[in-house]
């Protein structure tokens, strides 16, 4: 079950960066299967144009409704309340029946204690040779600053991304966008939204659509990355909601963990964005501490 990946504290938001990746990284770079083949780093040999990861067009995918009903299941499924008609869960639950499911997946990251399934060369590490964690969540950083190595990590989450689609969820929410503000400077926004765009073309390959989670100060590259529509934690608490806005519209997700960030959130963005309350685990309907509220 994983942890919710809220934030304790957040950056000023910074200018945003421009997508680094090359037309011809890209276009190297190739999804693995529903069928199990493999995918090659983004430095391996071209295979033919039928082989390549290219994005589909927006027409394939299918965007979530705006400014609806919104609820947020990651720590535990649950049905979904009256009037709810989109719902995030994580990619071992199965998707709500009838309504629009979003698919958590932790990307960036590895879940606390998962080390062992990962490549040791494939988690960051300092100059000591020692691993980088997020020190809020006690979570491995994965090593996306080569070409190479995104590659072999964009090859694993899209397995989960084929779970995704197998099961019928109809996008795809990769989780710590932003975890290269926690890399001691060994990682980049350009590195970040290099490996996105990877995320980005195993996606729409499959015809899930695929939210930028946090991460508001990379927003105004949402089209360059080729981003969808937003999941945000927390952009009422911290006035970042208009940012959202600004890039993506009225498809913007918000998650507050607090009733002066609901109350921010809904005075400020409730006509325009869909907003719910949880508390801070995420947990099931009828579990101890379990908080759900909306506008």
């Amino acid at each position: 079950m994983p942890i919710p990946h809220v934030r304790a504290a957040r950056l000023p938001v910074r200018i945003a960066v421009a997508l680094t990746a090359s037309a011809a990284v890209l276009a190297v770079f190739s999804c693995s299967t529903t069928d199990g083949t493999s995918t090659p780093s983004a430095s391996s040999p071209a295979k033919s144009s039928s082989d390549r990861a290219t994005p589909k067009a927006p027409s394939a995918v299918t965007l979530p409704p705006v400014h609806a009903g919104f609820d947020y299941q990651i720590g535990g499924s649950y049905p979904p309340p009256a009037g709810v008609s989109i719902v995030s869960r994580d990619h071992g639950d199965s998707p709500a029946p009838g309504i629009y499911t979003i698919c958590y997946v932790n990307a960036f990251q590895v879940q606390s204690g998962a080390e062992q399934e990962w490549d040791a060369d494939l988690l960051l590490r300092d100059a000591n040779g020692d691993i980088v964690y997020d020190p809020n969540w006690n979570e491995a950083l994965l090593d996306i600053s080569t070409d190479a190595k995104r590659g072999r990590v964009a090859q694993k989450v899209n397995g989960w991304f084929n779970e995704c689609a197998a099961k019928g969820f109809n996008a795809v929410e990769p989780d710590n966008y932003d975890s290269y503000t926690r890399s001691e400077d060994l990682l980049s926004a350009a590195d970040a939204e290099t490996f996105e765009s990877m995320l980005v073309a195993c996606s729409h390959q499959q015809n899930l659509a695929i939210a930028q989670k946090n991460a508001v100060e990379l927003a105004p590259d949402r089209q360059r990355v080729g981003l969808d529509f937003a999941v945000a934690e927390q952009c009422g608490q911290y006035s970042e909601c208009g940012l959202y806005i600004d890039a993506f519209g009225g498809s913007v997700f918000d998650v507050e963990y607090t009733a002066r960030g609901l109350a921010a959130a809904c005075s400020g963005w409730g006509d325009r964005i869909s907003i719910v309350q949880r508390d801070l685990d995420v947990v099931p309907a009828g579990s101890p501490g379990y908080v759900r509220h909306t506008c």
